[in-house]
Order: C-alpha cells, then structure tokens, then sequence
C-alpha cells in the first residue's frame, strides 16, 4: 500500500487538494486492497482550515509532531502560498522529504516549496500566471514555462489546478502502468495526455507597458498594424535608433527579441480572432501578419501545440 500525503494550509485551493486525491481514490477501485492508496491529509494547525473559497477542511492530523515516511508528498497551492509565510511548515517540509520517496506541488504549491528551499537545481514549472514570479522568487530553480507537469528526479510538480490531475494520472501510470491510468483518467472524463501545453492558455505576449519610450512606440505601432511586414530595421526607424543599439534595448527591456515578439504579437492576435470569430483561417491568418494559413499552422504547431483548427475547436 503506498500513502499519499496531502499537506494544507491557511488559503489553499480546493480543487488542488480534491483533483489529485480523486485520482487516487477511483484508482483505488480498481486495485487490489494491498495495493490501495492511503489518502492523508496534513494540516498545519489544529482544527478546520479555511480553503480559498471558503469551505472548512478538516485535516486527518497536524504536521506538528508527524514524522511518518510517505510514499508522496504533496502541496497545493492557492493565495495561502504566494502570499503568506508558514516557517514552520518550511521546517516541517525540509525535514520530511528526507522521509518520501516522492514529493511535489500542484499549481502555485511550488512557491511553498520553493520557500522551504526544496526547488533549488530541480526543473519545475507551476500555474502559468506565477512562472515570471517564482522564476524571480526562485533563482536557483530551473522554471519551466509551458509543460502541464514536470518529474525531475524525485520532485514532480504541475501547472494551473487541473493539472494536478494529469499530474496524479501520471503517478498512477508510473505506479501500476498506463492501462490503470486510461481507466481512472475515463471515468474522470479527461484525456490521458492533453495536446499542447500551458501556452495554449497563456498569452505569448505581456501587456505594453503604459509609459512612452522608443521601445514601447515600436511596439504599439506594430501591434495596430500586424497586417504589415517588419523587419529589425523598420522597427528600429519607429523607434529613432540603430537595427543593433534597438535590438539590445529591446532585448533587455521585453526579455524577448523584436522578432519573437512580433511573432508572439501575431500568434496572440490570431488566437483572439479564432476565440471571438468565425472567421476562415486564411482570413485570420492575413489580419494577423501571417500571410498564408501554411505559415500560421506551423508556429500554432511550434508555439502553442495545436493547429489554429484545433485551437479554435477548444477554445471558442
């Protein structure tokens, strides 16, 4: 029988908790009674805590005093883990994955990881609204920003909420083979393996920001004229520099190339258009700069692992 250890938290989110713990439960049904898996929750006080949407969970028991050996250790995330601090839960953690075979986060949980020092030289991701944030918090961490999980080693950690439950799916399949994980992944109705990654969710491309310089000139007029060929160089006039001093600013400034951020620029603006219109794709693909459909269907491919027919299947 392998445990699964679910710690909680002040502020932590629900369906981080219950999506994961599902998983393990309906796969339950089909094991054997020795090789079920023992569900645990750990809190980090005594009584009911308060989830982020305001249900109480009472947890089987309390961090402090436990030292038990699971077989995985997870945490959820929530508002409680970006923006509050538990140092006794950071102690109890660095202790305890001496103590697991495994250990791991769903979403923004990897922020009470990091905190306890447990993400240092590891590859992780989390939700793709908090990467930038726990790359900054997180230097030593390797962030990944696009897979739904990551397994490096003994840490797994997964992206936004649902993802917790292909993450879980994932542990099933190492655990007892993927015929098991087809199974509970069917009676969960979700897929097995989801086509692309958290960048068909994510904006390829932050907001411009709101103070006048040359750079963000560049950018404004490329966006409301994403029909239009650009080059370094045309860019580069609109802003008044040089192709090459534009470029290293830019760089520096957006923390992309002007290249890769036209590029994203016409990925966004073709998503938009697929989500709110029924336009043809080679209508699309010209309002967006693109300039055949062709051309558009191999960055949607590279970019965000579907095709612009795919993309606008699933999300309009």
């Amino acid at each position: 029988m392998k445990t699964v250890a679910m710690v909680l938290f002040p502020d932590f989110l629900l369906l981080d908790m219950a999506g994961p713990l599902e998983v393990f439960s309906v796969a339950n049904r089909y094991l054997k009674p020795d090789a079920h898996y023992q569900l645990i929750t750990l809190g980090t006080e005594d009584g009911p805590l308060r989830a982020s949407n305001g249900v109480m969970v009472q947890a089987d028991r309390t961090i402090g005093g436990d030292t038990e050996r699971y077989d995985l250790l997870l945490v959820p995330g929530g508002p409680g883990a970006y923006n509050q601090q538990f140092p006794s839960l950071f102690a109890w953690l660095k202790d305890a994955v001496r103590r697991v075979e495994y250990y791991g986060s769903i979403c923004t949980g990897a922020f009470v990881l990091g905190h306890a020092g447990l993400l240092d030289g590891y590859r992780v991701t989390t939700h793709w609204n908090y990467t930038e944030r726990l790359i900054k918090g997180f230097p030593k961490a390797h962030v990944t920003t696009d897979q739904i999980y990551v397994e490096d080693r003994n840490l797994i950690t997964s992206g936004g909420v649902t993802a917790g439950i292909d993450m879980a799916l994932a542990v099933i399949a190492r655990d007892h083979g993927k015929k098991l994980a087809q199974d509970v992944a069917k009676v969960l109705l979700v897929v097995m393996k989801r086509q692309g990654g958290q960048a068909q969710f994510s904006p390829l491309m932050a907001a411009v920001a709101p103070q006048e310089t040359p750079i963000t000139r560049a950018q404004s007029y490329v966006l409301e004229h994403l029909d239009e060929a650009f080059t370094v160089e045309r860019m580069a006039a609109i802003a008044n520099m040089s192709a090459r001093h534009f470029a290293r600013v830019f760089t520096r400034d957006i923390h992309m190339t002007p290249m890769e951020f036209l590029q994203s620029a016409r990925i966004d603006c073709a998503r938009n258009l697929l989500e709110t219109s029924d336009l043809p794709l080679k209508t699309v693909a010209y309002k967006s700069g693109f300039g055949s459909v062709r051309h558009m269907r191999s960055l949607f491919a590279e970019k965000l692992g579907l095709t612009p027919a795919q993309y606008r299947e699933q999300f309009s």
